[in-house]
């Protein structure tokens, strides 16, 4: 494995979902600029695909709700790549509704996606991931798990459940040498959550911002590369802000 920068993935395999677009499509860049080799898992075959060929890769369509389709996914990833280094678990959906509007179906769907596929991505993987010597998980959350607003109830729990999943798994992984973290990205304006935003919520986000501006996919990015690397061995456990200072804590 390289260590020659700071983010060195050389060699390495890691799977990304949700990697068709967005900040998993910047992921996948990232990693794949690294060095590593990357397997796209998610819904949108097309542009799985399409970044997939950009940087080498691999792309295989499922539909992360399906429990057995995710169990199949992870494991024609493994034969693809010849085993897993580093898990990416990004994919995500995101719907506002006040708790009087929320319907089960929401709260289920949204909860299949968010954070059940993170658990069985983790379940399926983690024999791999401690194969490998220097196994590396990495759980996109959201600043929402630590500063929700109105109207987000189910999105925020979703993600509290994954920044839970991933301590937990830290301490239940780490005896195999694998590390586990999640990821807090504050406002990043991708396809995600863009019906629901206006041009004033933008200007709102970025007041309330040190550095007067929401976050950027590649800055992302960057932070998830590290935490791949043999140079983030120590870090475990933890739930790291990306959010140009909106939260500090």
């Amino acid at each position: 494995m390289s260590t020659t920068t700071p983010a060195g993935a050389g060699g390495r395999r890691a799977v990304v979902t949700g990697g068709a677009r967005g900040i998993g499509a910047a992921i996948v860049r990232r990693l794949a600029a690294a060095g590593a080799t990357v397997a796209i898992l998610d819904r949108e075959a097309d542009g799985a695909r399409a970044v997939a060929a950009e940087v080498g890769g691999v792309a295989i369509a499922v539909d992360l709700a399906d429990p057995a389709a995710v169990d199949d996914a992870c494991a024609a990833a493994v034969a693809a790549l010849g085993g897993c280094d580093v898990l990416v678990n990004d994919a995500g959906i995101f719907a506002k509704a006040p708790i009087r509007e929320t319907t089960v179906e929401m709260w289920d769907t949204m909860m299949a996606v968010n954070g059940r596929a993170v658990l069985l991505t983790m379940r399926e993987l983690a024999p791999h991931l401690a194969a490998s010597g220097r196994g590396a998980v990495i759980n996109i959350a959201s600043m929402a798990a630590k500063l929700g607003t109105p109207g987000e109830a189910v999105y925020t729990a979703t993600k509290a459940a994954v920044v839970a999943l991933s301590r937990i798994a830290a301490f239940e992984l780490g005896v195999d040498g694998v590390t586990v973290n999640s990821v807090c990205p504050g406002y990043v304006l991708t396809e995600l959550g863009a019906a629901t935003r206006t041009a004033e919520d933008v200007a709102r986000w970025s007041a309330g911002s040190p550095l007067g501006r929401c976050t950027s996919p590649e800055e992302v990015a960057d932070l998830v590369a590290f935490l791949a690397s043999d140079q983030a061995r120590g870090i475990t456990g933890q739930a790291l802000n990306v959010t140009a200072g909106m939260v500090t804590w």
